[in-house]
């Protein structure tokens, strides 16, 4: 009997490792696009009182879920039942860096600008690497390699093993994003409002071109295309085949930044702006299909799974849409901002807020 049963557990293991989210965005591409199903109706299963506010976005990943903390904590959480399995304590504040789990480490950056690397059996450091000032920017693996920015101006390469540097990029102001990686190359929108392609293998410069504005969104990937806001106050969709921007989209009556990294998934295109609304675009042309307003900016990048919209507002209301429509199907008031972003894994929803608290959903 124990030897039937054993595939079947080996092939759940599977699913369930299918079903993480293992980083910022899901997946190196960005897509804030979940592989895993939630209840049409969520509950709310449990809560967490980190002590400090929160604006990384957790991490889900074989069952445990990892949040930083402006505490200098980064923790690990039980996901099934909300207990605190361990607590690292980094140099400085963990602020919107968000933990990155692969191959039994979790890594995040925090505001001293330290690198860190952690054994996710129990919290001890296995390196760090230290660049020159704050880490925002959360990583991202690939390659056996993590690729991390920071307010140095630089956009980091190392070596998943040691944490040495394989080669970094120079760019002329803060790399504040999320550096995004698909088909052998690793693209970031940056404060300097230039887009690049770099090669994975050596960081040379594919390609670059003008993004339109100052950049601390992270860019969503889909094929040949690039999806990001920017402070010029629109949203611009990038034909990497043409190297150009092939369109951008601004809100005809309230010209406000987006900050809120976007989620693509198919033709549609969402993203949060701090003109208080969440916007949905086509993804070829930039015309809006819906928008929903909430009552204050929406920094908090959506997450999509199922048809429907995932997105926390700094009204405090966690709220769900409907992908097709824009309607608002459920909504949960935290009562402090969620500036964090929902992460959904593990048929659960995950999402920090201001005041400390961690929300599991299901």
């Amino acid at each position: 009997m124990i030897a039937k049963l054993l595939p079947i557990a080996l092939l759940a293991a599977g699913l369930h490792a299918a079903d993480d989210w293992p980083q910022f965005r899901g997946n190196p591409q960005l897509t804030g696009v979940a592989t895993s199903a939630l209840p049409a109706a969520l509950k709310l299963l449990w809560t967490y009182d980190a002590g400090e506010g929160i604006q990384s976005s957790a991490a889900i990943a074989d069952g445990t879920v990892y949040v930083g903390v402006e505490s200098a904590d980064l923790l690990a959480i039980d996901l099934a039942t909300g207990k605190l399995r361990w607590k690292y304590h980094a140099k400085d504040g963990i602020d919107e860096s968000s933990p990155l789990v692969h191959d039994g480490v979790v890594y995040v950056g925090d505001i001293a600008g330290t690198l860190h690397a952690v054994r996710t059996s129990d919290g001890k450091v296995l390196w760090t690497f230290k660049t020159d000032t704050e880490i925002r920017s959360s990583p991202v693996f690939a390659e056996d390699r993590i690729f991390i920015g920071s307010y140095d101006g630089n956009l980091y390469c190392l070596s998943v093993k040691d944490g040495k540097v394989l080669w970094k990029f120079t760019t002329t102001s803060y790399v504040h994003a999320t550096p995004a990686v698909s088909n052998g190359m690793v693209y970031i929108a940056g404060c300097d409002e230039i887009f690049r392609g770099l090669r994975i293998s050596d960081g040379k410069e594919m390609f670059e071109f003008p993004s339109g504005g100052y950049t601390g969104a992270s860019p969503a990937m889909e094929g040949q295309w690039a999806y990001f806001g920017t402070f010029n106050n629109d949203v611009a969709g990038a034909d990497l085949a043409r190297k150009k921007v092939a369109w951008r989209y601004e809100n005809p009556e309230r010209q406000f930044p987006f900050y809120s990294s976007a989620a693509v998934s198919g033709d549609r295109v969402v993203l949060g702006g701090r003109d208080k609304v969440v916007h949905c675009l086509n993804a070829k042309t930039g015309k809006p299909f819906w928008s929903f307003a909430t009552k204050a900016r929406v920094d908090s990048s959506p997450a999509i799974a199922g048809g429907r919209v995932y997105v926390g507002s700094n009204d405090g209301h966690l709220y769900v849409l409907d992908l097709a429509t824009g309607k608002k199907l459920w909504d949960f008031e935290a009562g402090s901002p969620l500036s964090a972003s929902p992460a959904i894994g593990g048929g659960r929803l995950v999402i920090g807020s201001q005041d400390g608290k961690i929300y599991c959903f299901g």
